[in-house]
């Protein structure tokens, strides 16, 4: 079959299957078997490829019709220009995700910090602690739940040559460590999906192949979140900063939960909200107050 003809069966294969852009995602697959690009594919168009390689990418088309994310599939998921391993014992890093790493390297960048070791929460791939490890050039540890996301995160760290900057720590949330002051700057993006929505059922990608482990934030989607809050104060710097993804409708939430002082001795000030590229609730930020 010609290289055009191909492209074409499948891209009407995978509309059918309710793939949002099967052009992109057709041309990626191919282009994974015959190690050429999208611009190249198209220049080829009249050209044949071997039986071998048909078959080939059939398979990996049957995977993507049947919803399996393209990550999955190709085993990677670009991050701030890098190629990040991946697979089902991972979530795929999104673009919401850069906008809150950006966030926290710029406020980093621009203020006084205080001497203190940086944390990404929940590090999943390890996409935060990477990327704050290259930018900032200091040490990162990086905390999951998951040994199989903590070993996926560690290949990714040696991959990107960051293993001698970032450590790892199998932990539920930060049960693992002393309840001493030591970080002056947490990263965070954790399960923030409510139970109810898991319930009601998530696009197929998503329900049926990411790890609900890293999705399911219990009621409202605020059980890990206000562990988190009450974990984490007793263990930041004064000064120290807090970056956290949240879900779309959990601003006000998070701000109220966050400003609760009753039960801490320590409190949050500076609390922000910041939105996403669609103007969605999406970055959690706030300051531990200087004593």
């Amino acid at each position: 079959m010609l290289i055009r003809e191909l492209l074409h069966s499948a891209c009407l294969r995978l509309g059918k299957a309710g793939i949002e852009d099967p052009d992109r995602d057709v041309a990626l697959l191919l282009g994974h078997c015959l190690e050429k690009s999208r611009t190249a594919l198209y220049l080829m168009g009249d050209e044949s490829i071997s039986k071998e390689l048909e078959k080939h990418f059939l398979s990996l088309l049957q995977r993507r019709e049947q919803r399996e994310p393209l990550a999955y599939i190709l085993g990677v998921q670009e991050f701030w220009s890098l190629d990040f391993l991946v697979s089902p014992d991972v979530l795929i890093p999104r673009p919401e995700t850069e906008l809150l790493v950006e966030r926290a390297i710029k406020v980093w960048r621009e203020s006084s910090q205080p001497p203190g070791r940086i944390l990404d929460l929940c590090c999943g791939s390890g996409v935060i602690a990477i990327v704050l490890a290259k930018e900032l050039g200091r040490k990162v540890l990086a905390i999951d739940l998951s040994m199989k996301a903590i070993m996926s995160a560690r290949e990714n760290a040696r991959r990107h040559g960051v293993s001698h900057l970032v450590d790892f720590l199998q932990s539920d949330l930060l049960s693992a460590l002393a309840p001493v002051p030591c970080f002056s700057l947490v990263v965070s993006n954790p399960p923030y999906v409510s139970q109810q929505e898991l319930a009601d059922g998530l696009q197929p990608e998503v329900d049926r192949y990411e790890p609900h482990l890293a999705l399911n934030g219990g009621d409202k989607g605020l059980e890990i979140i206000k562990r988190i809050d009450e974990e984490l104060r007793q263990r930041m710097l004064p000064g120290a900063d807090l970056f956290m993804e949240i879900g779309a409708d959990q601003g006000g939430d998070i701000l109220s939960l966050f400003a609760d002082e009753k039960k801490f001795t320590k409190r949050f000030t500076q609390l922000i909200i910041e939105k996403d590229y669609a103007e969605h609730d999406r970055i959690f930020h706030a300051k531990l107050e200087i004593e």
